[in-house]
């Protein structure tokens, strides 16, 4: 009798994740969330160093306690609805890059606050979810050239590795170059080019928490040098969301403006298309793909991203969407949401240890090295851009060099949306165009008006 009533429960969780249909089972399902929590858990430490007052936007930044607490409470969130709804071996955080637009176009470069930006986000999410679970996503995708999509993937890497050569010191300002290689003989520049040696050692040879490794390293290495500060302590009670929890809310009437525009609609192409990517790629890994190509409950795994993203903007940190470190919990068995929810369990278990976090986001030249490596991975979409033939090469190239030249990821992707009819036209395939790209010119042709205005 005993056993009747215990095997029940484990044959309607297999039924409902497919666990043995899909030859997993449950211990390697655990062990694979285990393993893409460990290949993206650098996010805890990096997040918060580039959105924090404690990093580059000091006293414009969002307070360092607070996003470290919501970085892993959206991770929990967006992962748990990941793995429960679309059943996937998937995990969600705060992106990189997208941290990297809000902090430095959104906030430092167009001047608009944290509180109003968590807004654009918000509504990014929101819009998202709409796109998600209509037939109008399937008509977006097919509108935006597969080409620009990777060069707007490949872009972000670029700006993100440019961030982490300038926090390494590796590359400084120059009045007459504009910029110049940094000085080696500094101590925090030797650090980091420690820490970038390291982890590129590990992530050569193949170790699925290459980063984070790289980090540890890094800041043991700094601790004893007496470059990076012990922490005070080792766990502590989550705190900090009441300064920032339901600001995206208060400040909604602020984010319907032409500005606000323009950073909602950027955030929601980056993550739109980032997140269709990464999960067609994780799925394909993991032999979860129809037999025509297409992507089961492709529906709810998208609204998973969005209803991430939008309960993160309400807690208090940048776009959460899907993370590619999950090829790693793959790469070890994954193949269902259990191990989305083995992911959610450890980041939950890390929101107490928030000292030992805080240490490496407070230490620029202990993150630098996991954004430059993550700058490369995600660079790696340039050798799928089609270089030979111009229509696609002239606005790629100018999507990717904008990107870290202008210091703003909207501006790249302006641009090159804006010379991509252009060519077309050129090219006399001006029939190949989707007619929502002569609205997105159009759009970010106001945009360069009005950064002009």
């Amino acid at each position: 009798m005993n056993i009747e009533v215990t095997s029940r429960p484990r044959g309607r969780l297999d039924a409902y994740f497919g666990v043995t249909e899909l030859g997993s089972t449950y211990r390697r399902e655990i062990m694979a969330g285990t393993v893409t929590f460990l290949a993206m858990s650098y996010v805890l430490a990096v997040n918060p160093a580039v959105l924090g007052d404690h990093g580059p936007l000091g006293a414009k930044g969002i307070p360092t306690q607070a996003v470290f607490t919501a970085t892993a409470l959206a991770a929990v969130f967006g992962t748990l609805v990941m793995g429960l709804w679309a059943r996937y071996p998937v995990a969600l955080a705060p992106g990189m890059g997208l941290n990297a637009f809000f902090a430095y176009t959104v906030v430092l470069d167009m001047g608009i606050p944290w509180q109003q930006a968590l807004s654009g986000t918000l509504l990014s999410g929101v819009i998202f979810f709409v796109l998600a679970v209509t037939k109008i996503r399937e008509k977006i995708i097919d509108a935006i050239p597969l080409q620009m999509k990777l060069a707007v993937g490949a872009g972000i890497g670029f700006f993100v590795a440019f961030i982490g050569l300038k926090n390494a010191g590796l590359v400084v300002s120059s009045e007459s170059t504009f910029v110049h290689l940094g000085h080696f003989t500094k101590g925090t520049t030797l650090l980091a080019l420690f820490g970038l040696l390291v982890t590129v050692i590990f992530l050569v040879l193949g170790w699925h928490g290459a980063v984070l490794y790289g980090i540890v390293a890094t800041a043991l290495v700094g601790i004893v040098s007496g470059l990076v500060e012990l922490p005070h302590s080792v766990v502590a009670m989550p705190h900090g969301l009441d300064r920032t929890f339901g600001e995206a809310i208060v400040n909604l009437p602020h984010a319907f403006t032409g500005q606000m525009a323009i950073v909602v609609l950027t955030m929601l192409f980056v993550d739109f298309f980032d997140a269709s990517g990464t999960l067609i790629g994780i799925a394909n890994q993991a032999g979860l793909l129809g037999p025509d190509g297409k992507l089961p409950r492709a529906a709810q795994a998208l609204a998973a991203d969005s209803i991430g993203t939008t309960a993160g903007a309400i807690i208090g940190t940048s776009t959460t969407t899907a993370y590619v470190e999950s090829t790693a919990g793959v790469s070890a068995g994954g193949r269902t949401g259990l191990t989305a929810l083995s992911t959610a369990g450890w980041f939950l278990v890390a929101l107490f240890f928030f000292p030992l976090f805080s240490v490496v986001a407070d230490a620029p030249s202990v993150t630098a090295p996991a954004l430059i490596v993550v700058g490369v991975l995600m660079s790696r979409a340039l050798g799928q851009i089609d270089w030979q033939r111009l229509e696609y090469a002239v606005p790629a190239f100018i999507t990717i060099v904008m990107m870290p030249l202008t210091y703003s990821i909207a501006n790249g992707i302006a641009m090159g949306l804006l010379f991509y009819p252009i060519v077309m036209i050129a090219r006399r395939r001006i029939r190949e165009v989707h007619p929502i790209m002569w609205v997105l010119m159009l759009v970010f042709l106001a945009y360069f008006i009005f950064l002009a205005d």
